[in-house]
């Protein structure tokens, strides 16, 4: 079956997105919705998992939502961040979001390659801190195997949740490809549509914990990202598209 239209589980992207140019080339429809959203943890609930901001001297952060909900957090609960903070981040981009927060050049910032065990050599460096992790609910293994081998003093805390956004009003099955990024994307079809049946539709799932919730799940994945031959998802859909709609 070809490939005539496709439903991203992710916002709209601006007007150079490679999807954008994807759906012009190959004269396929893409559409953009997201499957999931954040919902904020309040103060009341931080204090229930024992958590005390003026305890800790480091910060890691992993994404731009943990880096806004932990600023969030600290000035709903009347703290006031020091400047003497070290921040660990995963990305050059998140370190380059704290921006928004903190007067940039004057505070302790690090940050990796891409991959969270990047930081490992930036917890050797500077092993005294006392971390805190704000995280989602959910948290990568990735993520808890590097903090167990960094043996740096760490805390997580739980500072948002992900939850799944109500998409029933979307005709699913209208669409020859639904693209995941995350466990809980797949988990918010389940949720949306518990009659869902995938017989011809295909999915395009990028990452091993996505890859294993879809699996889980029942479906049967045709498109896996990242590779080698394609690092991006919408290389690895073009790939697919080129040789299924011939």
């Amino acid at each position: 079956m070809k490939i005539k239209s496709i439903l991203v589980s992710q916002p709209a992207p601006n007007e150079s997105s490679p999807y954008l140019e994807m759906a012009k080339k190959e004269k396929i429809k893409i559409d953009f919705r997201p499957f999931i959203h954040v919902e904020a943890v309040d103060g009341k609930e931080l204090r229930t998992q024992k958590i005390d901001l003026s305890a800790f001297s480091g910060i890691i952060f992993t994404s731009r939502n943990a880096v806004d909900h932990y600023f969030r957090l600290a000035e709903e609960m009347r703290f006031s961040v020091p400047d003497s903070m070290r921040y660990i981040c995963q990305s050059e981009a998140i370190a380059n979001y704290l921006q928004k927060h903190i007067i940039y050049r004057k505070r302790k910032i690090s940050f990796g390659e891409k991959v969270f065990s990047d930081l490992l050599p930036l917890f050797k460096k500077y092993p005294t801190e006392k971390y805190l992790l704000p995280s989602s609910e959910v948290i990568s293994a990735d993520i808890i195997a590097t903090m167990e081998k960094s043996e740096v003093d760490w805390t997580r805390a739980v500072m948002y949740k992900t939850v799944s956004s109500d998409i029933s009003d979307i005709n699913i099955e209208d669409y020859s490809m639904l693209v995941f990024f995350s466990p809980n994307g797949i988990k918010s079809v389940q949720e949306n549509f518990s009659n869902f049946k995938q017989n011809d539709i295909k999915i395009a799932v990028f990452g091993s914990t996505t890859q294993n919730a879809a699996l889980e799940a029942g479906f049967r994945i045709d498109i896996m990202a990242p590779s080698k031959e394609t690092p991006s998802m919408t290389m690895a859909i073009e790939k697919y598209i080129k040789s299924i709609n011939r």
